[in-house]
């Protein structure tokens, strides 16, 4: 259940011309299996601010193990999730996080995308999250 820094590199390689298929520049996060940052890449242009979220997001779909989409959706008004975005110092619960797994389908890290629109971050998390 060990992502190495080889597999992080491809996975943003694979982020980032997902990014420039969608005209975007993105922050693009990966983190272990321990939420810890493994690789990070900041896009020529891309938001200064949206390196921060990247991070958050990695680290909110490996703490719960699911989109961040996913647990924005739980966390509405009413939901059993919510208010979780002022948990573990602070979420994001919007799409752009999205666990890695290997092989055999177990969770090893996670992905986060932030720079343009929810579904340009999903879609370029999706990208990278399944390059292995």
């Amino acid at each position: 259940m060990k992502i190495s820094l080889e597999q992080a590199e491809k996975i943003i390689a694979a982020a980032k011309k997902k990014s420039i298929a969608l005209d975007t520049k993105m922050n693009i996060s990966v983190v272990d299996a321990g939420a810890n940052l493994l690789a990070f890449a900041r896009m020529d242009g891309a938001w200064l601010g949206s390196a921060d979220i990247s991070l958050k997001k990695a680290k909110t779909a490996r703490f719960f193990d699911m989109n961040t989409g996913t647990i924005g959706e739980l966390s509405q008004p009413g939901g059993s999730l919510y208010n979780i975005e002022h948990s573990n110092g602070g979420l994001i619960t919007f799409p752009g996080g999205v666990p890695i797994k290997n092989g055999n389908g177990e969770i090893i890290g996670a992905i986060g995308v932030s720079g343009s629109t929810v579904e340009n971050d999903h879609a370029v998390a999706e990208a990278g999250a399944t390059a292995l």
